[in-house]
């Protein structure tokens, strides 16, 4: 009869780190929030998140260098591996319920709260508003358009949101390539079209800022225009964040991949990175059509 095995990690500071990392960032967050709202923000609010920032950035170099060399020195058991596959699917579950919170506010939004403003349904609460309110999504006009102006247009789906689904589209398969690549052990071509990928999601974050620039000056697109507004920068904003995360991530495996850190037979974590980047493309064809086009 085979005794069960258990995996016990050896003893580690990186989570007290973490822990304290986390705790600090969501408490100067709530402090800066909280503050603005009364038209100031104290200076220890803000110290109190440049440390969080800090300590957090601390904590990824030094537990991440830490995984990494014990991977190189052969440490990593198959079991061990299993769980970064499992914690790494976990993760990507997490976010994945993190933009369904977004994405649920959006359709609650278009779906239930702007026609019963309109009047239909038991809830509706048609003639509250003004006189001419037309129940349409975005909504363009705001019940005070004196403080919060509603935006002066939308923005063409078939500009440079288009141009960005190209970009993201066109870097899943040039990831893909890469990993493939990296599979066949030619190093030359695992590092060019995996720089390609960082190259395509670079000028995705440019596309996205001259489009933020356009909405901002031409069309008073603002996080001040009404709902359509808020959840547009909610949900944009976010995803931009997760492409820049997700091109860090895609950074590092190139120095990886440069050092000969991975075979292929064992290359999880261009693996976990690649995971991660084709959800963030995933998530972005969902914000094209539901955010741009419908």
């Amino acid at each position: 009869m085979n005794t069960p095995r258990y995996y016990v990690p050896a003893r580690s500071h990186w989570p007290i780190f973490g822990a304290v990392a986390v705790f600090l960032t969501l408490f100067s967050m709530a402090s800066i929030i909280h503050e603005s709202s009364q038209g100031h923000v104290g200076l220890f609010s803000v110290a109190m998140a440049v440390v969080a920032g800090f300590l957090m950035l601390y904590m990824l170099f030094g537990w991440f260098t830490e995984v990494v060399n014990e991977g190189l020195r052969g440490l990593n058991s198959d079991q061990l591996k299993r769980s970064f596959r499992i914690s790494m699917g976990w993760f990507i579950f997490s976010e994945v319920m993190f933009f369904a919170g977004f994405f649920g506010a959006l359709f609650y939004a278009r779906t239930f709260s702007v026609p019963w403003l309109g009047g239909e349904g038991a809830k509706g609460a048609s003639g509250m508003l003004w006189d001419g309110f037309v129940a349409h999504w975005p909504l363009i006009k705001t019940p005070d358009m004196t403080q919060f102006q509603g935006p002066m247009g939308l923005i063409d789906a078939w500009g440079l949101p288009f141009i960005n689904t190209v970009l993201l589209i066109a870097s899943s398969f040039t990831l893909t390539i890469s990993h493939h690549k990296l599979r066949e052990k030619d190093k030359a071509k695992t590092l060019f079209w995996l720089g390609a990928t960082l190259l395509l999601g670079v000028i995705f974050l440019i596309v996205q800022v001259a489009e933020y620039g356009h909405a901002i000056h031409e069309l008073n697109l603002t996080l001040k225009s009404g709902i359509y507004g808020s959840t547009f920068y909610l949900l944009t904003g976010f995803h931009g964040a997760h492409v820049t995360l997700g091109a860090i991530m895609l950074l590092v495996m190139f120095g990886r991949v440069k050092n000969d850190h991975f075979t292929p037979d064992d290359h999880f974590g261009f693996e976990a990175a690649a995971w991660y980047w084709h959800f963030v493309d995933v998530v972005w064809l969902m914000l094209f059509t539901f955010v741009y086009v419908l």
